[in-house]
């Protein structure tokens, strides 16, 4: 029998915990995110009554430190979130549970769950992008989540704004009109003022909104040349974007090269957490 390990995946508005093994989970809680003392104190209570572990993966908002050389290892760094900013994660959890710490972005490990169990199984190089309150990008090449002086940040890439067609300045409080603040869940709510959910099927945000993420996928899949590409997150729930999407960013690629499938997440809602517990599995196996 695998060795039981728990997963952590810290969201901005909530915390998920699990313990399990693979990815057959028998105990998990959810909390809501407030402050760091009492968010993760609660998260230490979790694991300590459902241990003991053999290892605890972390798969956290961010940005993060990432280099086990740096001081601020383990700390969630510059984000907005309030409250959250320089926040060492990875310390208190270390020094309660004594057990091996894998800590890297949620959307990494979502892309790490969905190549070991979900869209991306059969395949040994794929990012994972979510389109949601902000939007995030994570790579997974052979097994292993991708990091470089820091870790990818899709979300912020610098996409092409036309603005006499799309007057919006963009949403992103760091960079105006990047990916994230023309094409997340804020954008979209701030340029047509109202809840992207409440837009009809037929409204024009839909085809701005598929030729923008289709722009930011060109360069991800022509950057990374991943095998495939899984789209998920809450703006992707409506019908039709997806395949909007895969249209569009055929024609933006052409035959110049093969494209990356795209395809919508396997494990839904489920792979940040299970994500947790794969890196958390291979801290103990290696």
């Amino acid at each position: 029998m695998s060795a039981l390990v728990g997963g952590l995946e810290a969201g901005g508005t909530k915390f998920v915990c699990a313990v399990g093994r693979g990815r057959d989970i028998v105990a998990e809680m959810r909390i809501v995110t407030t402050s760091p003392a009492e968010t993760l104190g609660a998260a230490l209570a979790f694991f300590k009554h459902h241990g003991p572990l053999a290892a605890l993966g972390v798969a956290s908002f961010g940005p993060i430190d990432l280099d086990p050389r740096s001081p601020t290892y383990g700390f969630i760094t510059t984000t907005p979130k309030s409250g959250w900013a320089q926040t060492d994660v990875v310390g208190p959890l270390r020094r309660a549970l004594g057990v091996p710490i894998a800590f890297d972005t949620d959307v990494n490990a979502a892309a790490l769950a969905e190549q070991r169990w979900g869209a991306a199984r059969d395949v040994a190089s794929v990012v994972y992008v979510t389109v949601g309150t902000g939007i995030g990008g994570g790579a997974v090449v052979n097994g292993r989540p991708v990091h470089g002086l820091a870790h990818p940040e899709m979300g912020h890439a610098r996409i092409p704004h036309d603005r006499a067609a799309d007057p919006f300045a963009g949403a992103c409080p760091h960079h105006g009109d990047c990916w994230e603040g023309l094409a997340a869940a804020p954008a979209l709510a701030a340029r047509w003022g109202v809840p992207p959910e409440s837009l009809p099927d037929d409204h024009p945000a839909w085809e701005l909104e598929a030729r923008y993420l289709a722009l930011g996928l060109a360069n991800v899949i022509l950057t990374l040349s991943p095998e495939r590409v899984v789209l998920g997150g809450g703006v992707l729930a409506r019908a039709g974007l997806l395949e909007r999407v895969q249209t569009t960013v055929h024609e933006l690629i052409g035959d110049y090269v093969r494209s990356a499938e795209i395809v919508a997440p396997a494990l839904g809602e489920r792979s940040g957490v299970l994500g947790a517990l794969a890196l958390a599995k291979d801290a103990v196996t290696g």
